[in-house]
């Protein structure tokens, strides 16, 4: 019966309101008009909520290696002591997630269990946000400062984005509706993500700097940002009602044997956590700072040029998230994991012939940028499956277990994700060191320093950082490229090899894992 469901047209699965979409605790009785219209609510506001958490996250995540680079002197033992310190933080968040997804499955309040944490995190990793780009300190006494800011963030950051994806399962328990919750809230994710990728180089390098020098330019777009996450994450808080019905439960004691024993007990979850570290890596290095690097090197320091770099390679996936609910239904994610490998290796060997055998800039950045386009493509489809993938294995748990457990499960999403963002600090300032690159951002900051003390013009530290890029040579910027498109060809494969081999809970299968739930007596109200 689960399996004749999922091949049931769209129209007619939401005029029938057929089985696992309707209300679950009471198969076979309509969904009723006021809880369509919260259902359709939830839809909207749900995803909302995230864009300017996404805009923070790319800021830190994605911007604060440029940020020292291209504003603070380092020596290769402050960079090395960076790349730690970032190390250091993801495995505190190893402890540190799955403690913050049990503490929100203890949560009991008028609120729920979900909205005080997107409340108190985001208002905190605002002021978190701001500080980090608003030091004046050099040398080792930043370094310090640097490692204080770093492990807050790990810790502000984690309380609102295991909250907000811990509400997918507490919102729909149908196939459907799932994925139409976490690709809408990926889309918006992505908003919020683009607009700050396309916005931030333009306003903080070449002659469109905000306050004629990167430092401030960076000052001010920390502050436009930490307002904007709070305002956009009001659109959840007031606007989604989830369901509450196992907050009636006692609270479960805090511990990290539950924690264990989830993953442990979850033979599914646990290769999700092993494919979505993979893909992780392969998904987010370019984002990283190399891809910004290689386009200041080989086009120039302006920030036009990486904005367009990074708009188009996102815009692709745009069009994914949106069309992914469809897609869904039309074809099987492993279906749909072959096409996103096919998409990965074509764009790897356009971005290689652009990079390194065109002329630069027309025809070379064109090719390189379309290439990333194809690649950051695949990959996303990548993201969105997985992601569904571990959100499926809450039912899972709960058949073999009794357990839902959907913020513990909801916290490995979020803290693979700074696991994978840890390896990828360190691989890319391994990169940065093996190809001499702070030799030239040092001059850069140099010149981006004097202009924000005023000792000289704009105009003059334009001439200057324009002389800098001049003297980079080939092999450095060669060793930027192959890193960028090595690294996540590799990874990716071996993601898809994984998935395709070991990850069995597919859609026939999760259908009858539902069905099974229902005849069982469990039950989640939509």
């Amino acid at each position: 019966m689960g399996t004749q469901e999922t091949k049931e047209p769209e129209t007619q699965e939401i005029l029938n309101q057929k089985p696992k979409e309707h209300n679950v605790d009471h198969p076979g009785e309509p969904i009723t008009e006021k809880k369509r219209k919260k259902r359709n609510k939830n839809l909207i506001f749900y995803p909302l909520g995230t864009v300017g958490r996404d805009m923070m996250y790319f800021l830190f995540n994605n911007c604060i290696m440029t940020y020292i680079l291209y504003t603070k002197q380092l020596t290769d033992a402050q960079l090395v002591a960076i790349s730690a310190i970032m190390v250091a933080a993801r495995i505190f968040d190893a402890l540190n997630d799955p403690i913050m997804g049990n503490i929100i499955e203890r949560t009991r309040t008028r609120w729920g269990k979900f909205k005080p944490w997107l409340l108190i995190g985001v208002a905190s990793t605002s002021v978190v946000i701001y500080l980090a780009f608003n030091s004046k300190l050099q040398g080792w006494p930043f370094i310090v400062f640097f490692g204080f800011i770093y492990f807050a963030y790990s810790i502000t950051y984690t309380m609102h984005d295991i909250s907000f994806w811990g509400m997918i399962p507490a919102l729909s328990r149908d196939a459907d509706l799932r994925n139409q919750y976490t690709s809408r809230a990926t889309f918006f994710a992505g908003i919020g993500s683009t607009l700050a990728s396309v916005l931030i180089p333009i306003l903080t390098a070449g002659d469109k700097a905000i306050g004629g020098s990167a430092g401030k330019a960076y000052g001010i777009i920390a502050l436009v940002i930490a307002i904007l996450g709070p305002l956009f994450m009001l659109f959840t808080l007031f606007g989604v009602k989830e369901y509450r019905g196992e907050e009636k439960d006692p609270k479960m004691k805090l511990n990290f044997r539950r924690i264990f024993r989830t993953i442990t007990q979850n033979d599914q979850l646990r290769w999700m956590i092993v494919i979505f570290l993979i893909q992780q890596i392969a998904n987010a290095l370019v984002l990283a700072g190399l891809g910004m690097n290689f386009i200041y090197f080989r086009y120039g320091y302006e920030g036009g040029l990486y904005s367009i770099f990074s708009m188009v390679g996102v815009a692709a996936t745009a069009v994914l998230m949106l069309a992914y609910p469809a897609l869904s239904r039309k074809f099987h994610r492993k279906q749909l994991m072959t096409f996103g490998i096919v998409m990965v290796a074509i764009g790897s060997v356009l971005e290689l012939i652009g990079g390194m055998f065109l002329p630069a800039k027309m025809p070379g950045f064109v090719i390189v940028t379309i290439g990333y386009m194809l690649v950051n493509l695949g990959l996303y489809g990548f993201y969105l499956i997985m992601m569904i993938s571990i959100v499926n294995t809450v039912e899972y748990n709960q058949l073999k277990t009794g357990h839902r457990n959907e913020a513990i499960i909801a916290s490995m999403r979020p803290l693979l994700t700074k696991l994978g963002a840890a390896i990828i600090a360190a691989l890319t300032s391994l990169t940065y060191i093996i190809f001499h690159v702070l030799d030239k951002t040092n001059e850069i900051a140099e010149f981006e320093q004097a202009a924000e003390l005023g000792h000289i013009t704009d105009a003059e530290r334009l001439e200057g950082i324009d002389k800098v890029i001049e003297t980079v040579t080939q092999h450095q910027m060669n060793g930027l490229l192959l890193t960028m498109i090595i690294i996540p060809l590799v990874f990716g494969f071996v993601s898809y090899l994984l998935y395709q081999k070991f990850y069995k809970l597919d859609e026939e299968t999760y259908e009858d894992v539902c069905r099974q739930l229902e005849e069982k007596g469990y039950g989640v109200k939509e």
